[in-house]
């Protein structure tokens, strides 16, 4: 049986967190307001809802830049910090621009299959960055270059949306309409979720690191 020395303290992974893991849950809490945003506006339609939700895709990554700054500063990196740092991403800028875009009328068939691949890219390519960080920075403390679009630059998509819903450009007046093809509609719009998926997981685009 542990001592009372040897037995973990209420709270214990808390207290363990460092400061920019702090930042890194900003990250997520924002995604997940997003989220939650998104699920208000359907409900009730209130279009500062969505405006509001897809705010929550800047914040997100103001922490998500402070974070990575913090633990240079601090000279902090951990493990854990890189799969808080992962998680979090996925939640801002994967799930939270997916449900957006379902909140602003890409519910078809086919818009569904392109923001579920989108949301499979960007897991893909988040796991793919993890194991292969240290191959990627080559003995030093920092990775050189991206493999692919990194999943933070799905906020773009988000601003687009934030456009429309500003110009009262969701729902049926979706920008490009819709196109029935086979047994499921398709909106244009759903198709730069595709491309921002595909770019994420691309093996030959090389983006420098700053």
């Amino acid at each position: 049986m542990p001592s009372s020395v040897d037995r973990p303290k209420h709270f214990s992974m808390i207290r363990e967190l460092h400061l920019a893991d702090v930042f890194t849950l900003g990250n997520a809490a924002c995604g997940m307001a997003s989220i939650f945003l998104a699920m208000r506006f359907v409900g009730t339609g209130a279009i500062g809802d969505f405006i509001l939700a897809a705010a929550m895709a800047p914040a997100a990554l103001i922490f998500d830049i402070l974070d990575g700054k913090v633990a240079r500063w601090r000279h902090r990196h951990s493990p854990l910090g890189r799969e808080l740092d992962s998680l979090a991403d996925i939640v801002s800028f994967g799930a939270a621009p997916a449900a957006l875009a379902f909140a602003a009328g890409l519910d078809g068939g086919w818009d569904l299959v392109a923001l579920i691949y989108f949301v499979c890219c960007g897991v893909s390519r988040l796991a793919r960055f993890n194991v292969t960080a240290e191959t990627l920075s080559e003995g030093t403390d920092k990775v050189a270059y991206f493999e692919g679009t990194p999943i933070p630059t799905s906020v773009l998509l988000s601003l687009i949306l934030m456009w429309c819903g500003w110009r009262e450009r969701i729902g049926d007046a979706l920008p490009w309409g819709q196109i029935d093809i086979g047994p499921w509609l398709l909106h244009p719009l759903a198709l730069l979720f595709f491309v921002s998926g595909s770019l994420m997981i691309s093996k030959t685009l090389r983006l420098p690191k700053f």
